[in-house]
């Protein structure tokens, strides 16, 4: 078990007045005890307890090897699982669940324990994991590395005649060549008008002289993620789309400027929006400017007008600002990740964002 991150945990659970806590998520399963169980329709808990007696309850088809920091008990399909669960749980104590408990296991334990309080206790283990140590750190560093030598694998092969679809297969070869353990998300490659849908999904389409090509790329490195976003051009920029292009490097600037501790992920957003509304693109500017990353993608913690939260060192996030306009026919963004640090953040993308015209070869 991962001993100071479930200390943290349990620290919060003291502050909170909970002595007893249902952690059900996979990804924070793992963040705790460094073992990865996805048990599909099957239950899955590790209970954690103030005073100790941590217990994890595991289908059988998931045998787990002994740690002395917790207890394994097991259930057969067809047990009374949800009584084993309720077995270790203290009826006159409140519980805190996850928010991704299936609603089959939570109405379960209403009915049997229906005078005992249950909340939503993932905020203290979405706060906790957002807050990277410094092995996840150099994780995030080196899974960031690799994405950044991808990109540069990738773009090298833009203009290669290649389909999107195409392209994003020659993505995932790559990651597999360069040893990751896959994308951290479906890769995005966007050409021409495509590039104006933000979450566009690669198809048919081939370059074409002109054309804004946007490659949205993450791969998955000893478990955690990366993501970044480059645009490049096809034989020309015009005038347009070098005007809307350094409006948004400027924006992505402005934000990992602003990504610093005592600073609120809002001041983020707006330090990066305000580049935009300024330049009179604001109505383009359609989403959040950033997400948490780490074991997922897309973690607790976005970055957006809405979210107050005063920034604290050892945060990952991304800063993704863009502008879409589908009525000239293409979009841009400039997206990369940062962690924060005691004065400041630390980029972790090094990829260039210098505007890149290649060569139409069709």
């Amino acid at each position: 078990m991962k001993k100071e991150r479930t200390e943290r945990i349990l620290r919060e659970m003291e502050h909170k007045g909970l002595t007893q806590m249902i952690v059900c998520d996979p990804y924070s399963v793992f963040y705790l005890t460094g073992r990865w169980i996805f048990p599909g329709e099957r239950l899955l808990a590790f209970i954690l307890k103030t005073e100790g007696q941590h217990e994890l309850v595991v289908s059988r088809l998931y045998p787990q090897a002994p740690d002395a920091d917790f207890h394994v008990s097991y259930f057969d399909d067809c047990d009374d699982y949800m009584g084993l669960l309720c077995s270790h749980l203290d009826r006159s104590k409140t519980i805190g669940v996850e928010k991704t408990w299936q609603a089959k296991f939570l109405l379960r334990l209403l009915e049997l324990f229906p005078e005992t309080g249950v909340v939503n206790a993932s905020a203290i283990v979405d706060y906790a994991r957002m807050v990277k140590d410094a092995e996840e750190q150099e994780l995030l560093r080196k899974a960031s590395l690799l994405n950044d030598e991808t990109m540069a694998r990738i773009l090298k092969e833009a203009n290669s005649g290649l389909s999107e679809q195409a392209l994003a297969d020659r993505i995932l070869a790559i990651y597999n060549e360069l040893g990751a353990s896959g994308p951290s998300f479906s890769p995005i490659v966007a050409m021409g008008k495509n590039s104006a849908d933000p979450h566009y999904m690669p198809q048919d389409a081939v370059p074409q002289y002109g054309d804004c090509i946007t490659f949205d790329i993450g791969c998955v490195l000893n478990n955690y993620c990366s993501d970044m976003t480059r645009d490049v051009f096809i034989g020309t920029v015009s005038d347009k789309q070098r005007e809307a292009y350094e409006i948004v490097k400027e924006a992505n600037l402005r934000g990992i400027e602003a990504a610093k501790p005592g600073n609120r992920k809002c001041d983020v957003d707006l330090a990066a929006r305000g580049v935009i509304e300024r330049a009179g693109y604001g109505e383009f500017f359609v989403h959040r400017t950033g997400h948490s990353c780490g074991l997922e993608d897309h973690e607790f913690g976005d970055v957006s007008s809405q979210n107050t939260d005063i920034i604290k060192p050892g945060e990952c996030f991304s800063v993704e600002p863009g502008i879409y306009l589908p009525h000239e026919g293409f979009g841009v963004r400039v997206e990369d990740l940062v962690i924060t640090t005691e004065n400041g953040c630390e980029v972790l993308n090094h990829y260039p964002k210098d505007i890149t015209v290649l060569p139409f070869e069709g």
